[in-house]
């Protein structure tokens, strides 16, 4: 599986970005998918996952109620909506896909480039 995020960029806080990720597989709707991000001199971490269906999702606490996870398995994509952006939320952020839902990024089989995110104060 190939994965291509896309969508980072410059920010101000309070604003909104959607990142995509788009998978190349057939097989994309058996996959969960996960989005991590990795700040600078900070380890990866968990942002959200949803399961292949859509219908279990969960969020690391310092995104709930603000970021949003989605796919469109049609599109073989999935999204991350960030709303409120806050300057903490600035990172590289990175898709992944995995055979069910993990929160730990070395359970994860493939990986997108990663696209960043920098949320001015």
């Amino acid at each position: 599986v190939q994965l291509q995020a896309s969508g980072g960029g410059l920010v101000q806080a309070g604003g909104s970005l959607r990142l995509s990720c788009a998978a190349s597989a057939r097989t994309f709707t058996t996959y969960a998918m996960g989005w991590f991000r990795q700040a600078p001199r900070k380890e990866r971490e968990f942002v959200a996952v949803m399961d292949w269906s859509g219908g279990n999702i969960y969020y690391a606490d310092s995104v709930k109620g603000r970021f949003t996870i989605s796919r469109d398995n049609a599109k073989n994509t999935v999204y991350l909506q960030m709303n409120s952006l806050k300057p903490e939320d600035t990172a590289v952020y990175y898709c992944a896909a995995g055979g069910t839902i993990y929160f730990s990024a070395s359970e994860y089989d493939y990986w997108g480039q990663g696209t960043l995110v920098t949320v001015s104060s």
